[in-house]
């Protein structure tokens, strides 16, 4: 569907924004809202209210627009088998933990339903079709730091600065 907005362009209507998303405050929260779901994905970025006005990320060494939103997937690969969803989940927030520091400080994570239509260059998944579900709150990155890093493998999440 189209809208005219009287200036002689038509623009794609989106979606109104659902109610005030609820936060998680908890990883085990999360790990339950996770479960054994496959279309749940996390995002890093300004929220649902900035992202969903064009649905698409762009990639930032080309500026090339890309087909979805960029988002980590949450679901368990198979080969992860019944080893422990809670620490499936902290790794997956870990990963991009360091995007508020290196990109925007108002760079937040929040939890979203999509389709997969794509990968993008740092092969990640490109979604589109999003619900937004909720908030993850900065006690939950922490408490995913403190599972990860009590690991006894030597692991991190990518910087890229460091390889420069």
């Amino acid at each position: 569907m189209t809208t005219g907005r009287g200036d002689g362009r038509d623009r794609t209507a989106r979606p109104a924004m659902p109610r005030p998303l609820r936060t998680f405050t908890t990883l085990d929260a999360l790990t339950r809202a996770v479960g054994d779901r496959e279309d749940l994905y996390v995002r890093w970025s300004l929220g649902p209210e900035h992202d969903l006005r064009e649905e698409s990320s762009q990639d930032e060494l080309t500026g090339v627009a890309l087909p979805g939103l960029s988002a980590s997937p949450l679901g368990r690969e198979a080969w992860w088998g019944d080893r422990s969803a809670r620490l499936w989940v902290a790794r997956r927030l870990y990963d991009y933990c360091r995007l508020p520091r290196v990109r925007d400080p108002r760079t937040r994570p929040w939890l979203l339903r999509g389709t997969e239509v794509a990968r993008g260059p740092d092969n990640e998944p490109l979604v589109t079709g999003v619900e937004p579900l909720g908030w993850i709150a900065r006690a939950v990155i922490a408490e995913a730091r403190d599972v990860v890093e009590e690991q006894s493998g030597r692991w991190g999440p990518p910087d890229r600065a460091a390889s420069s």
